[in-house]
């Protein structure tokens, strides 16, 4: 198996199946594809793999029976309960006792991936520009208005002060939660990320009790975690607000479901190889994948969910998941989003190294 270790450092997915059509080698970059480890697939046919790969045995087939030496072909390729995978398929013959077929797939979505994600940092970037200038231009005169209210219930004759009371309290309260409002818009700006050695599932154990604890019936949160991921360093208290913004929103979306008693949250993690977050490629970052089957997100609240201010649900300020973005980026990372009628999963991405 020496002779395969230059495979290890492809960045697109090879898999080698055997004479029989199991599985017998997997690089890293195709466990991060199937996102699933070598100790799961080896030894697995591809029928095991994806839901139907009836196309691509098919090809398997034809080069098994040396009808044909090498095949390239466009596939889709689904496995249960995940997204589909769109890939450029080359299937070719291997020249050795033990490897009948080589298979390299490349996903055609990964350039797609790329456009998303550098629109998604254009638009952040924005975004912290525009409330910065408009969280300042708010506070200064919002502060004036509040105090000078203060001072005429101060000044109001007493014979007076019943009937108007009520007009200048409306002006304060409402001056306060306005206050409050640009608080919450400036604090991600106000102090960088203090950072100290955190495990990633530390965190999930803490949202999801917070969770529990808000819905505790009818609600559901399992866990698929890869307990190899090591500690790395990051801002204990952001990223568990970033997680908690991201799931509580799940479990608001989640509410005719909680009502049935079928309501499920599931936290994936996993180790992702050779990855390009924010222009910048590492050899390994950490996914946290927050799942719900919910009814999905319009295609049109999709490109605003993480404009601040928009709010998919009633009495929502718009905020969560603009502040959830924010404290990703600043430990260097980005969250994704994917939904579908009864899946909607949002992908937490943070370099390790």
């Amino acid at each position: 198996m020496n002779t395969l270790k230059g495979l290890d450092l492809l960045a697109t997915a090879i898999l080698i199946l055997d004479q029989y059509g199991r599985l017998s080698y997997v690089n890293p970059a195709a466990e991060d594809m199937l996102e699933a480890s070598a100790k799961v697939l080896l030894g697995q046919e591809l029928e095991a793999v994806f839901t139907h790969s009836g196309e691509l045995e098919a090809i398997c087939c034809q080069i098994r029976q040396r009808d044909i030496v090498e095949k390239r072909q466009e596939l889709i390729l689904e496995r249960s309960g995940r997204v589909p995978l769109h890939v450029h398929c080359i299937a070719s013959a291997v020249d050795s006792p033990d490897n009948a077929i080589l298979i390299e797939l490349r996903e055609n979505v990964q350039q797609l991936r790329l456009d998303r994600e550098e629109r998604l940092i254009d638009q952040s970037q924005a975004n912290r520009e525009l409330i910065r200038n408009l969280a300042h231009e708010i506070k200064n005169p919002l502060g004036g208005i509040r105090g000078a209210a203060q001072l005429l219930e101060m000044e109001l004759p007493k014979r007076d002060l019943q009937v108007f009371r009520e007009y200048t309290q409306v002006i304060i309260r409402e001056s306060e939660r306005l206050q409050a409002l640009v608080d919450r818009l400036l604090v991600p700006h106000r102090r960088g990320p203090v950072m100290e050695d955190i495990n990633v599932h530390e965190i999930c154990e803490r949202v999801r009790s917070l969770i529990l604890a808000e819905f505790p019936e009818g609600l559901i949160i399992r866990r698929d975690y890869d307990l190899s991921i090591p500690e790395f360093a990051g801002d204990k208290e952001q990223l568990i607000q970033a997680v908690l913004n991201v799931t509580k929103n799940a479990a608001i979306a989640l509410a005719d479901r909680i009502m049935n008693g079928d309501a499920e949250i599931v936290f994936k993690t996993r180790i992702a190889r050779q990855i390009t977050i924010a222009k910048v490629r590492y050899r390994l970052a950490l996914t946290l994948h927050v799942i719900d089957n919910g009814p999905g997100i319009s295609p049109d609240m999709m490109e605003r969910i993480f404009y601040p201010l928009v709010s998919g649900h009633e009495g929502g300020s718009g905020m969560g998941l603009t502040l959830a973005q924010t404290y990703i980026q600043q430990h260097r990372g980005m969250i994704e989003c994917d939904s579908w009628q009864g899946h909607t999963e949002f992908l937490i991405r943070i370099p390790l190294w």
